[in-house]
């Protein structure tokens, strides 16, 4: 069980433009993909990370340079399917703006891709022989949920508590929601290593602990825009 994060209670001045232009390009990427039909596999082994191609015989090169350079960057931008995309858009709304409040437009872009490509570099280092194309924004959204536990820890935000078939209403404490977070995704992550071949497919769990503790990492040493005011709402 994941809470859902609906809202934080972070005032912010800057208009978050990166992160609804970050929104507005996923969601029309994915439009694209279902627009491809029989061809979109064909899309996603093309542009998919695909660890073995990095890690086994031959290693990148054999791919050449656009092999090498272009699925590590496309696929944070691509997914499988409305739920994957739905949730990655809700966290990334919900946590980017205040992380993008804080470093200011240009900062935050870069730290965005930066983080994805974070998250990717412990993919492929930790599933070395996976031959499944990997896609998604979650690695690069983690790196800024790390961030975000970084920079505001005490920071309420309004969660749905899933129970049975009713939702429940709280304001946690950002360290409550993103601890929990992480902790499934390091839990999960650690489990799959111990029971299931790399090479097997599904939820890339090293991807999003990659990112995060990329993102925190990352957060420690990145500068905060000047003149920014954190105030939280009453």
């Amino acid at each position: 069980m994941i809470p859902i994060p609906l809202r934080d209670n972070q005032r912010r001045e800057l208009w978050p433009l990166v992160t609804l232009s970050l929104v507005v390009l996923n969601v029309l990427l994915f439009l694209f993909e279902l627009s491809l039909g029989p061809r979109l596999a064909d899309f996603i082994q093309m542009f998919g990370v695909i660890p073995v191609r990095y890690m086994g015989p031959g290693g990148p090169f054999s791919y050449g340079l656009e092999g090498l350079l272009l699925p590590p960057f496309v696929s944070m931008f691509l997914h499988g399917g409305w739920g994957h995309l739905l949730s990655n858009m809700l966290f990334l709304w919900v946590f980017g703006r205040s992380m993008e409040d804080k470093l200011g437009h240009g900062r935050f872009a870069y730290f965005y891709l930066a983080c994805g490509l974070g998250a990717v570099l412990t993919h492929i280092v930790l599933n070395p022989l996976s031959t499944i194309p990997t896609v998604g924004a979650s690695g690069a959204i983690a790196g800024v949920l790390g961030a975000y536990l970084l920079s505001f820890p005490r920071a309420k935000i309004t969660t749905l508590i899933p129970l049975f078939i009713f939702f429940w209403s709280v304001h946690l404490p950002a360290y409550v929601v993103l601890g929990y977070w992480f902790l499934i995704q390091f839990a999960s992550g650690w489990q799959v290593l111990l029971i299931a071949p790399s090479t097997e497919g599904g939820v890339a769990w090293w991807a999003h602990v990659g990112g995060f503790v990329f993102g925190f990492l990352l957060g420690v040493v990145l500068p905060a825009r000047k003149r920014m005011r954190r105030i939280p709402l009453e």
